[in-house]
C-alpha cells in the first residue's frame, strides 16, 4: 500500500491517548460545625475548662487540641493524595501527546513519502513499457504497408453512423428484394403472394449475399498493386456478372413457368434458360429480372463502401488504432493514479496539520488545567488553616469560659500547618513555545513535503509522456 507510514501516522495522531474526564473538585471543603458536633469539642472544653486543664503554663497542645489537629491532617493528607494522583494523570496525558515522537516521525515519513511517490512513478513507467512497444511495432507495421503498397491516403471505412446506415440499406435492399421476387413470384401460387414470398427467400438469399461477398472480398482486388491480384479481382467480377445475370434470368423463367405448371416447374425453367436466355414473355418477368439485379448491384456499391477498399489496409490500421488507445488509456490511467495520490497525500497532510494543533491546544488545556488544580490546592491549604484554628477557637473559647484560672498564652496563638510542595514537573517538559516553534517547524516541513509531492507528481506525468518523445509517432495516415 503506497504512503503506509503515512496512514499509521495519520491514524495515530487521530488515536485518544487518555480516558481522563476532566475535574477540579477534588477538595471537599471541611465543616467546622460538623466536626465539632462529631467530636463533642464543646463538652469536652468545658469538662477540661472546669479541670483548669490545660494549666495555665501549659506550652503545648493538649490532646483534644492535637485530635483536632490530626483530623485536619487526615483531611489535608487525603487532598495531597488525590493532588498527585490528577498530576500523575496530567503527566501520563501530556506524555501521550508524544511530541517529540510525532516530530521525528514526521522527518521520516516526509523522506518515504517522496520516494515511495517516485517509485510509483517507475513502477508507472514499466506498464507503460510494453503498450509503448506494441504502439510502435503497429505504427511500424502500418508505415511499411503503406510504403510497400504505394499508399499515401487515409484508412476510409464507415463507423459508427455511417456503418449503421450502410448495415441498415443492405437490410432493406435484402428485404426489398425478398418482398418484390415475392410479389412477382407469387403468379400461380396457390398461397397468392404469401406464397410467393416464402418461395423467393432462397433467391434473395442467393442475390444479395453473393453480392455482399463480391464487394467485400472480390472488388477490392481491382484495386490491389499485384497484378496477378487484379487478375484475380476481374476473374471475379466476370464471375459475379455472371452469377448475378443467370441467377435473375432463371428467376425470370421460374416465374414464367410456374404460372403454368404445378409440377416440374424447376427444371422447366432451367431447361427454358438453356434454349432460349431472353425469351422472356412477360413484362413482369423482365421487371423481376431488373429488379434482382438493380438491388445486387446497389448491394455491391453498399459493401463496398463499409470498410478500405485496399485489402488489408484497414486492419492494419485497426491494428494500430488499438494499439495506441491501449496506452494512451494506460497512460490517463496512470497520470490520473498519480494525481488521486498526490489529492490523497494533500489531504493527509492537512488532516496531521490539524491533528497537531489539536494536539498543541490539549497540551494547553492540561498546562491549564494543572495550574489551576495546583492554585486550588494552595488555597485548600489555607482553608485547612482557617478550618484548624476556627475549631481550636471553638474549643479554647468553651474552655475559657468554664475555667477560673488564666488560660495558656499559646491559646492566643494561631496554628498553621507545614505547607506541603506537589511534584513539580519535569525540566524535560516542552513548554508551550517551544511545542509552538516545533508545530510551525512541522507544518513548514509538510509544506515542503506537499510541494515535492507536486512536483514529483508533475515530473511523474512528464516522464510518462516523454516516452512520446522518446519514441515519436512519424506522421501517420491518420494525420
Amino acid at each position: 500500500m503506497a504512503f503506509e507510514r503515512l496512514n499509521n501516522l495519520v491514524s495515530a495522531l487521530r488515536v485518544t491517548n487518555h480516558d481522563f474526564k476532566a475535574s477540579t473538585e477534588i477538595f471537599p471543603q471541611v465543616d467546622v460545625d460538623r466536626i465539632a458536633k462529631e467530636m463533642n469539642l464543646l463538652e469536652l472544653a468545658q469538662a477540661r475548662g472546669s479541670q483548669e486543664q490545660p494549666a495555665t503554663t501549659a506550652a503545648g497542645y493538649d490532646d483534644v487540641e492535637l485530635s483536632v489537629i490530626s483530623r485536619i491532617q487526615d483531611a489535608k493528607n487525603t487532598a495531597h493524595h488525590n493532588l498527585e494522583d490528577q498530576l500523575h494523570l496530567f503527566t501520563e496525558r501530556l506524555v501521550g501527546l508524544d511530541f517529540q515522537g510525532q516530530f521525528s516521525d514526521l522527518e521520516k515519513v516526509s523522506a518515504e513519502t517522496i520516494s515511495e511517490f517516485k517509485a510509483e512513478v517507475i513502477k508507472g513507467k514499466g506498464i507503460l513499457h510494453g503498450p509503448r512497444r506494441d504502439l510502435i511495432r503497429a505504427h511500424q507495421e502500418l508505415k511499411d504497408f503503406q510504403a510497400r503498397h504505394g499508399i499515401t491516403r487515409a484508412p476510409r471505412g464507415a463507423e459508427g453512423g455511417r456503418m449503421f446506415l450502410k448495415i441498415s440499406l443492405l437490410i432493406l435492399f435484402f428485404f426489398g428484394e425478398w418482398i418484390a421476387n415475392g410479389f412477382f413470384l407469387s403468379k400461380g401460387n396457390e398461397m397468392g403472394i404469401v406464397g410467393g414470398v416464402m418461395e423467393a427467400l432462397v433467391f434473395s438469399l442467393l442475390n444479395i449475399g453473393v453480392a455482399l461477398f463480391y464487394a467485400l472480398f472480390g472488388l477490392p482486388l481491382l484495386t490491389y498493386r499485384s497484378k496477378l491480384v487484379v487478375l484475380g479481382g476481374l476473374l471475379a467480377g466476370v464471375a459475379y456478372l455472371a452469377f448475378t445475370v443467370v441467377l435473375n434470368l432463371v428467376l425470370a423463367h421460374y416465374r414464367e413457368v410456374a404460372g403454368n405448371l404445378v409440377d416440374g416447374a424447376g427444371l422447366r425453367a432451367l431447361t427454358r434458360f438453356w434454349i432460349n436466355p431472353l425469351g422472356l414473355e412477360d413484362l413482369h418477368s423482365w421487371m423481376l429480372f431488373a429488379t434482382g439485379l438493380l438491388l445486387s448491384v446497389l448491394t455491391v456499391v453498399d459493401g463496398y463502401f463499409m470498410r478500405d477498399p485496399y485489402i488489408g489496409y484497414a486492419g492494419v490500421n485497426q491494428r494500430r488504432d488499438e494499439a495506441e488507445d491501449f496506452y494512451l488509456s494506460q497512460q490517463a490511467r496512470l497520470i490520473d493514479q498519480l494525481i488521486e495520490v498526490r489529492n490523497t497525500n494533500h489531504q493527509q497532510v492537512e488532516q496531521i496539520v490539524e491533528n497537531l494543533s489539536g494536539r498543541r491546544r490539549e497540551h494547553n488545556a492540561i498546562i491549564a488545567h494543572r495550574t489551576k488544580l495546583l492554585a486550588l490546592f494552595s488555597e485548600y491549604q489555607d482553608h485547612l488553616d482557617r478550618s484548624t484554628n476556627q475549631l481550636l477557637r471553638k474549643y479554647r473559647d468553651a474552655n475559657i469560659s468554664a475555667r477560673k484560672t488564666p488560660a495558656p498564652k499559646y491559646f492566643d496563638t494561631a496554628y498553621k500547618f507545614t505547607r506541603i510542595k506537589p511534584t513539580r514537573p519535569s525540566n524535560a517538559e516542552l513548554t508551550d513555545k517551544q511545542i509552538s516553534e516545533a508545530v510551525k517547524k512541522a507544518q513548514e516541513g509538510l509544506s515542503s513535503q506537499i510541494k515535492a509531492i507536486a512536483a514529483a507528481c508533475e515530473d511523474g506525468i512528464n516522464e510518462y509522456r516523454e516516452l512520446d518523445i522518446l519514441f515519436p509517432d512519424a506522421e501517420t495516415a491518420n494525420g
